[in-house]
């Protein structure tokens, strides 16, 4: 048993619909079945304190905006500053010497490594951030300022990446493909880890009366945001032509003004979070995933998959999910596929058992064990 540190810059006990949530608090449960974990993270809201985790408050608007700028002069990312708490960058460097093993959840707590540390270190990247930025600033408007701001970050973001790649021990990531990428420049282990996926009984269940499409994803990320106005813009009008009852349903945190500027749109739904989507799946003809700006495993693809539910995603995204979804060439192209599983029973069904045969290596008891060997394991 090893005396374990996570470190994370959102708090994985404060119940909200976010992957990067989600995703820490699995890792936690799975590092506490063989070890002693201490948490430190940031709160927004006194309501999401729990008793046993060390907290530091995130900082206001005006102590954010000051620590950004202070990033930029300093060239480090920007969302450093978002996260940063001095507090917290002290507390970690006072107590760290007491445990085995420091572990990073997402890149940007690894500002939070003190300086000259010679313990035992592991980071959760999840996917490489800066290429997933650098794509934004091509798919974003020239006269978009947020273009620029992508630019920006993807090039601090790669400085860390590359620091990453030297200083610490251990490095974890969900796609084999980046991993392949990242050993060309740098002779280092890293461990492939994917993001679990809990099994559910099937839910899905083909019928000709089936009329929803779903997305999953909060609005406040941005290739979120592009994949949904482009889907309802481009595409869903034409579906519509097709299958006149049809509805596009989208679970996730969405803006005011975005949900405003959708509401003259028919039956798109906005649905906010939910903690159960079991209700949704059914009657749904497929699960969407239109992204265009995509490194890793997405998430919300496996989320489909678990219940069963046929899968259609951009090329971008099928690259990592091989024949066991469908992926289109070109907006014509999608309409077309999602029709065409409406329409076909047969069709629906194969790719239905695809995907629950597809997530066995996705299940908890998996990514758990290979978990627990990574922290297991001497320097």
């Amino acid at each position: 048993m090893k005396k374990i540190l996570f470190i994370t810059t959102r708090n994985p006990y404060s119940g909200r619909f976010s992957g990067d949530v989600i995703g820490s608090l699995k890792i936690i449960n799975f590092l506490k079945k063989k070890n002693q974990v201490d948490v430190v993270t940031l709160y927004r809201k006194k309501t999401e304190l729990k008793k046993r985790i060390v907290y530091f408050k995130s900082p206001n608007y005006f102590l954010k905006i000051f620590y950004v700028l202070h990033s930029l002069l300093r060239l480090k990312p920007l969302q450093f500053g978002l996260f940063l708490s001095k507090k917290m960058k002290a507390y970690v460097k006072k107590n760290a010497k007491r445990y085995d093993l420091l572990f990073f959840y997402h890149i940007r707590s690894s500002q939070y490594l003190p300086n000259n540390y010679k313990g035992s270190t592991v980071i959760e990247m999840g996917d490489l951030y800066s290429s997933n930025y650098y794509q934004t600033f091509c798919n974003l408007n020239i006269f978009n300022p947020l273009k620029y701001v992508y630019l920006i970050e993807s090039i601090l973001i790669k400085r860390v990446e590359n620091r990453i790649f030297q200083s610490f021990n251990k490095i974890i990531l969900f796609s084999k493909n980046e991993i392949k990428k990242i050993n060309k420049i740098f002779r280092k282990k890293i461990y492939n880890v994917n993001i679990s996926i809990k099994s559910v009984q099937k839910k899905f269940t083909y019928s000709l009366k089936n009329n929803k499409i779903l997305f999953i994803g909060n609005l406040g990320y941005l290739p979120n945001l592009l994949a949904v106005k482009d889907f309802i813009n481009n595409s869903f009008f034409l579906i519509k032509k097709e299958i006149p009852d049809v509805k596009f349903l989208i679970i996730g945190d969405v803006s005011k003004l975005n949900k405003f500027f959708f509401s003259f749109k028919k039956d798109v739904i906005f649905l906010g979070q939910q903690n159960n989507i079991k209700k949704f799946i059914k009657n749904s003809i497929c699960g969407l995933a239109n992204i265009k700006i995509a490194t890793g495993v997405q998430g919300k693809v496996l989320t489909y998959m678990s219940y069963g539910l046929p899968v259609v995603c951009s090329k971008k995204v099928a690259s990592n999910f091989k024949k066991n979804i469908i992926n289109y060439n070109n907006n014509n192209d999608l309409v077309k596929k999602i029709v065409n599983l409406k329409n076909n029973k047969k069709l629906s069904r194969k790719f239905s058992n695809k995907s629950l045969k597809f997530l066995k290596e996705f299940s908890e008891e998996k990514v758990c064990s290979k978990y627990l060997k990574i922290v297991s394991l001497n320097k």
